[in-house]
């Protein structure tokens, strides 16, 4: 199976305190050095707290934050930006807040014709066809196109958000906590469309969530994120049911389950980004930190079969 998509110690830092003359006063490492494949035709999930640097990530990918260092390749070409219109129709994003997201000065079929006129030169009757696809291909009825995005439901906008993104015909799209802002009976129709969208189009996915359960039930491969880096990747199955990372324990642990007291949720916070610890990030909440993990950044490397893990400890499957 090829590769769609590969990072290659992708990084990203923030300056705080931007002078005019002179260095800034401080910086944020956001995401450290991640390297990750997905394969044509795979969901990959991105997992983690809030604040632990996956929309970063996500917004690097799709080309909205430019990286500070790394590499990002797509079907096996460097990503390359001096075309906008070529880069556009490799990959788009799928935004957490669907309303706010489309121009609310728009209406819903000027939004829609914005791709298809720049990156597919669509004019006149083959650009309202090509419109009338997409909105039949997301369940969305043709007199929705004359209204403005006040006007919907967070899973109507959600799903117009889906079809501009797919106005492109792209080959991957960056799905950043698509169904967060959704009640759950929209959550579970969203996710039906996404699953059968992606069959159809022959899509590859990056989920992003903080959901473990959403993430699960959509995902071929996991990867987890903590304090800007991966420190567990593996098949969704094998991840959830046996985490080898302490912190993927936290967060299997931490979910909520009907008749399930909470576990691990007050393990402590994201360390201080202006001042990171020394070593593991995750040793001042890990039940099993040593001096050495205080001490030595552990690498991400394989723990069983094609599940990886950054940890000095890892834990038992």
């Amino acid at each position: 199976m090829t590769i769609a998509l590969k990072s290659t110690n992708l990084a990203k830092t923030f300056d705080i305190g931007k002078r005019l003359i002179g260095p800034p006063r401080a910086q944020v490492h956001a995401v450290h050095p991640v390297s990750l494949e997905v394969k044509t035709g795979e969901t990959l999930g991105i997992v983690g707290e809030s604040g632990c640097g996956k929309s970063t990530l996500a917004r690097m990918l799709v080309g909205l934050t430019p990286p500070s260092a790394g590499t990002i390749e797509i079907e096996g070409k460097a990503l390359n930006r001096a075309d906008p219109a070529a880069f556009g129709r490799l990959i788009q994003y799928v935004f957490q807040d669907p309303v706010s997201s489309l121009n609310p000065r728009k209406t819903i079929q000027q939004i829609m014709e914005v791709p298809l006129r720049l990156l597919h030169g669509l004019r006149g009757r083959a650009l309202d066809d090509r419109i009338a696809e997409l909105f039949d291909a997301v369940n969305l009825r043709p007199e929705f196109l004359t209204r403005y995005p006040h006007e919907f439901s967070g899973g109507q906008a959600q799903r117009i958000g889906i079809a501009r993104a797919l106005a492109a015909s792209p080959r991957i799209l960056i799905l950043d906590e698509p169904v967060s802002a959704l009640d759950v009976s929209v959550q579970a129709q969203v996710l039906n469309l996404l699953a059968a969208l992606k069959s159809e189009f022959n899509l590859t996915y990056l989920f992003i969530s903080h959901d473990l359960a959403v993430v699960e039930a959509v995902s071929d491969r996991i990867a987890v994120l903590y304090f800007g880096s991966v420190v567990e990747t593996g098949p969704a199955e094998k991840v959830f049911a046996a985490p080898r990372h302490p912190y993927t324990k936290l967060l299997a642990d931490s979910a909520p389950v009907v008749g399930k007291p909470l576990g691990g949720a007050q393990a402590g916070e994201l360390p201080d980004p202006l001042n990171p610890p020394p070593g593991c990030a995750f040793a001042g909440r890990c039940p099993r930190a040593t001096d050495l993990c205080r001490a030595e950044v552990p690498d991400l490397r394989p723990v069983e079969g094609d599940q990886f893990a950054a940890c000095h400890h890892p834990l038992d499957p």
